[in-house]
Formats: C-alpha cells, sequence, structure tokens
C-alpha cells in the first residue's frame, strides 16, 4: 500500500438530534434488510461480529445471545445491577420510589448509553482491504483496552463489507465507582481517573473544555500509529466541514451512496452480457482457482467459529453452575459473600470470552496468511477439478439434447404449416 494515501474516519457519537440513543441492530443486521437500500445483501455473509460475550461469530449460528443488544443488555445486568439496586434502594428511602430505575434505562438514556465509534480508511475512491482494516481495528481495540480497560469496556464491533466502503461500527462504555462501592456508567470520572486530562488545564471543565475531547484526540493518534505500523499510510491531519455534523445514518449513507449506483449499473451491465455467454471448458482452471479461494475462506470461518463455540459453552457453562450452585438456598455463606462471588464469576466470564475471542482471531489470521492457504487451495483443487469437468460435460451433453429436440419440434411444426398451405 505504499505510495496512497488514505483518509481517516473516527466518527463518536451516542444519540441522534432528537437526544434517541443510537440503535445497535444496525450494526449486527438484526432488522429487515429490505427497507435498507444503502446495503447489498449478497455481500451481507463477508461482514464480521465481534462481542464481548461471545467473541468472534457468525449471527446466523446457535449462539448464547442471539443479537448485540442481548449482549448489551446482560453487560449492564451484570456490571451495573448493584449499582441500580441500591440508588432505588435509597430513592424509597427518601421517599421518592418514581425516581427508581433499571439497567435497562441505563442502556438508553444518552447519558449512560454506550458511545458509538465507525472506523473507516480511505473512502468511495479508495479503501483498505476489510481483512485489513480487521487486523488494524483489533490491534487498536487491544492496546486501547490494555491501556484504559479498568474504566472502558469494548461491547461489541461489527465489520461492514457489505456497503461501499469497508468499515467498522464499535461500541463501549466507560464507567466507574458510584461513590457507594459500586460500578455506573460515568464518562468524565473515569476519564479523570485514568489519567486524561483537560484541553486546557487552567479554564474550568466546560462543554468545550472535557477530558473527552483529549481522549478522542489520543485515540485517534494511536490509530493512526497502528495503521502505519501495519504499512497502511495515512492522513494524520482530520478533515473538517459539515460531514462530521451529520447525524450516523446520513453518515453512512452519504458515504456510500455513490459507490452503490456505480455498482448497480455494474450489476446490470454485467447481467446483460451474462445472457450471452457460456461457460466454456478451457475457464474451469480459473473457475475453480475462484471457488477454492471461497471455499478455504468460508472453512476456516467455521472452523475458527466451531472451535470458539467449543471452547466458550464448556467454559460459561461450568461458570453457570458454578454460579446456580453459590446461590442455592444450601450454602452456609452469607448472602453478601455469595452475590460477591456470583459478581466475580461473572467479570472471570468476560475474560475467558475475550481470551477465546482473541486466540480465535488469531488462529483465523494464522490460516489466512498467504503460504498456508495457497498449500490448502493447492489441494482443494486437485480434488474438485475432476468431478466439475464431468459435471460440465454433462451440463453441456443436456444443453446439446435439449436444443436437439427444440430445433426437431421447430422443424416438424414448420413442416405441418407447409402442409396445411398445400
Amino acid at each position: 500500500m505504499a505510495g496512497t494515501s488514505f483518509t481517516v474516519t473516527r466518527h463518536n457519537g451516542r444519540a441522534d438530534k432528537n437526544g434517541q440513543a443510537y440503535s445497535v441492530k444496525h450494526n449486527d443486521r438484526s432488522f429487515n434488510l429490505e427497507n435498507a437500500d444503502h446495503i447489498d445483501e449478497r455481500r451481507t455473509s463477508q461482514n464480521i461480529y465481534w462481542d464481548c460475550m461471545q467473541g468472534l461469530h457468525d449471527p446466523r449460528s446457535d449462539q448464547i445471545y442471539e443479537t448485540f443488544e442481548d449482549v448489551e443488555k446482560e453487560f449492564y445486568r451484570l456490571f451495573y445491577q448493584e449499582s441500580v439496586a441500591a440508588q432505588n434502594k435509597r430513592n424509597e428511602e427518601r421517599r421518592h420510589p418514581e425516581r427508581n430505575k433499571t439497567t435497562d434505562w441505563l442502556l438508553t438514556d444518552r447519558r449512560t448509553c454506550p458511545e458509538e465509534s465507525i472506523l473507516q480508511i480511505g473512502n468511495i475512491d479508495g479503501a483498505v482491504d476489510g481483512g485489513v482494516l480487521a487486523q488494524i481495528a483489533n490491534a487498536f481495540f487491544t492496546e486501547m483496552e490494555k491501556r484504559y480497560g479498568e474504566h472502558l469496556h469494548f461491547l461489541d464491533w461489527s465489520l461492514h463489507m457489505d456497503e461501499g466502503t469497508p468499515h467498522i461500527h464499535e461500541r463501549h462504555v466507560f464507567d466507574c465507582d458510584d461513590g457507594y462501592g459500586h460500578r455506573k456508567p460515568q464518562q468524565e470520572k473515569a476519564l479523570e481517573l485514568l489519567g486524561v486530562p483537560l484541553p486546557d488545564p487552567d479554564k474550568p471543565a466546560s462543554k468545550r473544555n472535557n477530558r473527552k475531547v483529549t481522549f478522542d484526540k489520543i485515540a485517534r493518534e494511536l490509530f493512526l500509529d497502528i495503521c502505519e505500523n501495519h504499512q497502511v499510510y495515512v492522513q494524520r491531519e482530520p478533515t473538517t466541514g459539515s460531514r462530521r455534523y451529520l447525524e450516523k445514518q446520513d453518515y453512512i449513507i452519504a458515504k456510500q451512496k455513490a459507490l452503490l449506483e456505480q455498482q448497480t449499473q455494474e450489476l446490470a451491465a454485467a447481467k446483460a452480457e451474462l445472457k450471452e455467454t457460456t461457460l466454456r471448458l478451457e475457464d474451469v482452471d480459473a473457475l475453480i482457482d475462484e471457488v477454492s479461494a471461497i471455499a478455504y475462506d468460508k472453512a476456516v470461518d467455521v472452523v475458527t467459529d466451531t472451535a470458539r463455540k467449543e471452547v466458550l459453552n464448556i467454559s460459561v457453562d461450568q461458570l453457570d453452575k458454578h454460579a446456580a450452585w453459590l446461590d442455592s438456598p444450601e450454602r452456609k455463606a452469607d448472602a453478601k459473600t455469595r452475590h460477591y462471588a456470583i459478581q466475580q464469576l461473572g467479570a472471570v466470564k468476560k475474560h475467558i470470552v475475550n481470551a477465546v475471542a482473541k486466540l480465535s482471531l488469531h488462529l483465523m489470521e494464522i490460516l489466512r496468511k498467504p503460504d498456508v492457504k495457497q498449500a490448502a487451495m493447492k489441494e482443494i483443487q486437485k480434488q474438485a477439478k475432476p468431478s466439475v469437468l464431468a459435471m460440465l460435460r454433462k451440463k453441456k451433453e443436456e444443453a446439446t439434447q435439449q436444443g436437439d429436440v427444440r430445433k426437431s419440434e421447430k422443424d416438424n411444426e414448420k413442416k405441418k404449416q407447409q402442409d396445411m398451405e398445400l
């Protein structure tokens, strides 16, 4: 990629102009795609999905949590239920039960809901490969968690390959002690505890002078450094203009619309050409090369996903069984001790899931190394070619026979008409 300098986009937000928290349904495609004309459903299977409970996964397969929304609800319940319950109790003691909240409320309120970032390298005129973007993003998330993981939690991310330009949607939450010994989503306080300074320390905190401004600048510089470490050369100066103020969906559609129109025109031309051409036997080698590459990539996805789910299911099942054992009435430990132990098991579950996810991604990277992939593809081609040739010959013979039958029927019809005229 030397010689090419890409623009880099890192767009953050929590809620739309009406104050409604962004929906996570767009990110894992858990909605009716027929209503989204900027999404190419034929390429949706190429998307990559990750969440903090299950790691990398295929949303079409069986899993513990079916959607990102389910994952986020469970995370908020595990981490913030104690804070909510304690605050509700104080509300009732003060005779204000109407102030009581739930963890689901925290998840949808613009002050405590997850923040979403869009990561993109390039634009409709040229962008990095989706696989490269995934590797860079994973390295970025890992380093951010290493530096700030005490108060920053990545909840889920998705790589979208079914829109005009590959890009990633990532959601995270900042939290810290609520003053009563429980965790609670609190961005500015969490950043202060992480040592992130105000842009101008000599002035009081304000809408423009807050620690999140500094944090975003640090995060952007780190992302750019990681891009260059992966031999992806980028423009370090951020672009300015009205685009950064667009709403989430407008932002996505505006960047993809032009390329989608171009792809639509190319698809129409390809369909017209397809009607006039037939597959020739001499094209078989090229066909098998293409099919082998697709088959291998899909096999890698299946193998890594199966391995991840097996390890994850066994680990999570054992933790859940132990948590149930601790919570059973016959345990002699007091309720507070048992509740604390169960909460710690929830935290252990998160760490196990993250470790399995990283191992799965590492395994996928190894299996997709050029030398490993090339050796596997040669074996696939060797096994597949005889079968493909036989199938093509059979189809060609059937087409020839059908053509002969149609010609014979047409000749007979023509002869009948001639006989009638005589």
